[in-house]
């Protein structure tokens, strides 16, 4: 899909999903999805810009760089409303994840605050990019989880020529196609096939729930023989407190 034709197309999240993964840790995420054979889904490298903000789910609008070139990609194109990267941001739907393909490249920022702040102002969910930002500044007071492979004072052009969205990427090594939900928090960002979504959310609940049991007996100083992993006797005891509960 191309730059002029993109648009953006939410698929959803069940209610019962998206409350779980706003809960889940990416490291239960990520043991559910190698679960299911996927190994390559964290977005290595990545770090929140917002220390307060670093809860993030939401379905994966895609943009794409190229490297940019002198006689094309100079400051004069801004003055263009429907510039592809602005219209990328324009074209992001409320509850929607921006990833960004710099080509982990951090030389120039892949995005400013401005544009955040649209994003911010559309019901964007988030950001994530393998590259920079600028103006970090305001990314560490904006109000949308923003995850970054570093900073740069540099604008885009000098670097990054936007080329198209809604199109599968590579964000730091990690294949992101569109509509695929991408959940962050303190341990980083990684990206749930879209197919897999509700599964995993599911099961990724069940499995923190059982992990707090067993962190339960760990403190009171069970020993791990039995408790972790759990024989059918802790199973059973899982079972009787959940019961109760």
């Amino acid at each position: 899909m191309t730059i002029e034709t993109a648009t953006a197309t939410g698929t959803g999240l069940s209610d019962q999903a998206r409350a779980a993964l706003s809960v889940v840790s990416t490291a239960t995420l990520t043991t559910q999805l190698m679960d299911r054979g996927l190994r390559n889904t964290y977005l290595e490298g990545l770090g929140a810009l917002n220390p307060n903000r670093r809860r993030m789910v939401g379905e994966a609008f895609t943009m794409r760089c190229i490297p940019a070139r002198e006689d094309l990609d100079v400051l004069s194109v801004f003055q263009d409303y429907d510039h592809p990267q602005r219209k990328a941001v324009e074209s992001v739907g409320p509850g929607a994840v921006l990833v960004i393909d710099a080509r982990g490249q951090k030389r120039a920022a892949s995005l400013g605050h401005i544009l955040a702040t649209r994003l911010l102002r559309r019901g964007a969910a988030g950001i994530v990019t393998d590259g920079a930002v600028r103006d970090a500044a305001g990314f560490e007071a904006l109000a949308l989880p923003t995850f970054a492979a570093g900073a740069s004072p540099t604008t885009n052009l000098a670097q990054h020529h936007v080329v198209d969205m809604q199109l599968p990427i590579s964000c730091a090594e990690v294949a992101v196609y569109p509509g695929d939900i991408m959940v962050g928090d303190r341990d980083g960002v990684i990206c749930i096939p879209r197919h897999l979504a509700e599964e995993v959310a599911r099961d990724a609940a069940e499995q923190e729930d059982l992990e707090e049991f067993i962190l339960e007996q760990v403190e009171s100083g069970a020993p791990l023989r039995g408790t972790y992993p759990p024989d059918a006797q802790m199973r059973q005891a899982y079972r009787k407190a959940r019961s109760k509960r």
